[in-house]
C-alpha cells in the first residue's frame, strides 16, 4: 500500500511522513520545493501529482484545484483522503471546498481540523529571542489552545492508517489554554535562560513584522486585521475554540502534547 502525502515538506506535512515512515509504511512524499526524498508536485497543477499505485493520501488544502486532484485521485485508484482543514469549520466561521470536493469524491474521507499551531509564531518571535532573547507581542494575556503540528499529524496519520476514521471530521487542539506571556515563559524554560516579554501595539508589530520579510497579508491575519474570511475590521468570534477540543485523543488515544513539549522539541530554533 502506497500513501501520497503532499505538501510533504511543510509544517504538517513533514511530521506525516515521518510518522508513517516510523510505522513501515510506503510512503511517497510529494512538494513543490522537493528536498532528499521527496518528489516533484503542484497541487495548483493536478497533473504533476503521481497517482500511479497509490491506495491513501494525505491532502493539503489548496482550494482552487481541489475538486481536479481529488477527481485525478479517484480516477487512479485513490481509496482513501485525509485532507487538511482548519477547526474555524467546525465553529462555523469557513466552509472549506477542500472538504466538500473530498467529500462529494464517494472516497473514504477523514478531515483533520487543527486550531492554531503552536508553531505558527515561531517565524515572528524566533529572530528576536536568537538575537535579544525577546519577544514583542500586542497580546500577552491572551489564552488560545494552540496544537503541536507532531499531534495534527498523527491524528492524519491515524486516519490514513486505522479503518474506524473514516467519514469523521476531528477538531484538533492543545490539552489546556495558555496565553502568549506564558509560552513566551516556556520557550525560556526550554531555554533555560530568561526570554523578556515586550508588550507592543498591533501597529507597531505589523510594521516591524514586514520590516522583517514577513508577508503583509500573514501580519493582517495574525494580528486581527482582518478576519478568518479576509474581510476587514471585522472580529471572528472564537469563543468555542479556547478551551480544548478531543479530537487528538480521539483519533490518537493519548492526550494532546502540551506546550512546553513544543518548546523542547524547537529549542534548536531558538538558540
Amino acid at each position: 500500500m502506497t500513501i501520497l502525502v503532499t505538501g510533504a515538506t511543510g509544517v504538517v506535512g513533514r511530521n506525516v511522513v515521518r510518522q508513517l515512515v516510523e510505522a513501515g509504511e510506503d510512503v511517497r512524499a510529494v512538494s513543490r520545493n522537493p528536498t532528499g526524498a521527496q518528489v516533484y508536485a503542484d497541487l495548483l497543477h493536478p497533473e504533476t501529482i503521481p497517482f500511479d499505485g497509490v491506495d491513501r493520501m494525505y491532502l493539503f488544502p489548496v482550494p482552487e484545484t481541489a475538486p481536479s486532484v481529488v477527481a485525478r485521485a479517484r480516477d487512479a485508484g485513490v481509496r482513501r483522503i485525509v485532507d487538511l482543514s482548519a477547526a474555524a469549520v467546525t465553529i462555523g466561521l469557513y466552509v472549506n471546498p477542500v472538504e466538500q470536493a473530498v467529500e462529494d469524491s464517494g472516497l473514504e474521507w477523514t478531515h483533520v481540523r487543527p486550531s492554531g499551531f503552536m508553531a505558527n509564531l515561531l517565524p515572528v518571535w524566533a529572530p528576536t529571542i536568537r538575537t535579544d532573547r525577546e519577544v514583542r507581542y500586542p497580546f500577552p494575556d491572551e489564552a488560545g489552545v494552540p496544537v503541536h503540528e507532531a499531534d495534527i499529524a498523527a491524528v492524519a496519520v491515524a486516519a490514513l492508517l486505522g479503518d474506524g476514521h473514516v467519514g469523521k471530521a476531528y477538531t484538533v487542539t492543545g490539552p489546556a489554554p495558555i496565553t502568549a506571556r506564558e509560552q513566551v515563559a516556556a520557550i525560556g524554560e526550554a531555554l533555560g535562560e530568561s526570554v523578556r516579554f515586550v508588550e507592543v501595539s498591533r501597529e507597531q508589530a505589523r510594521q516591524e513584522w514586514i520590516a522583517r520579510g514577513h508577508a503583509p497579508e500573514f501580519a493582517d491575519f495574525m494580528l486581527g486585521f482582518v478576519s478568518y474570511g479576509g474581510t476587514a475590521g471585522v472580529d471572528d468570534d472564537y469563543g468555542p475554540l479556547l478551551e480544548p477540543w478531543p479530537g487528538v485523543e480521539e483519533a490518537t488515544g493519548r492526550p494532546a502534547r502540551p506546550y512546553a513539549e513544543w518548546a523542547r522539541d524547537h529549542v534548536a530554533d531558538f538558540r
